[in-house]
């Protein structure tokens, strides 16, 4: 989850959404899983995650197929349970043009871990014949960079840079 502001209660929802899935099929699969997304979506450069976490594996082949299909399915239909009130509750909210600016800033570091750490990003650029156009068309539309930008201690944007910093277990 990528969000620009920080509300712990979302968090807290989308991860027990999460977490009540791995659970049902293995009460490991969490920990490890939020572990891995940590540690996947971390922009190395500025040591930073590009997110609040979530859950994270790929290459899945320990166990059961069918069993696995399950999980695979309860994670696809538990997406919508853990992310639609989130964004529910979230959509109709006013912003400013300075609340705009850090989401363009945000959206920055989306574009910077997808171009230069993601597996799949790269993958796909690198496949001869690719459609660019295809692999590039999740990057968001627009977006910003500035020079040693810190937002200013205290504010909901530092807040949120902390956590990014310093992953929140959050249940």
């Amino acid at each position: 989850m990528t969000p620009s502001y920080l509300y712990p209660e979302d968090a807290i929802h989308f991860h027990q959404t999460h977490k009540n899935i791995c659970d049902s099929f293995d009460q490991t699969w969490y920990g490890s899983f939020k572990k891995w997304c940590d540690s996947y979506f971390l922009i190395r450069h500025r040591n930073e995650c590009r997110g609040i976490g979530g859950i994270f594996f790929d290459d899945l082949c320990d166990g059961n197929r069918n069993d696995l299909l399950k999980f695979l399915t309860a994670c696809g239909e538990g997406f919508s349970k853990a992310f639609m009130p989130i964004v529910l509750s979230r959509k109709n909210q006013k912003f400013n043009e300075s609340q705009k600016h850090w989401q363009q800033l945000r959206r920055g570091r989306y574009v910077e871990f997808n171009l230069i750490w993601d597996r799949g990003t790269k993958f796909g650029l690198h496949t001869p014949n690719a459609r660019i156009e295809s692999i590039l068309m999740s990057l968001p539309l627009t977006s910003r960079w500035e020079y040693m930008h810190h937002p200013e201690t205290g504010t909901a944007e530092a807040q949120l840079v902390e956590v990014l910093q310093h992953p929140v277990d959050w249940v």
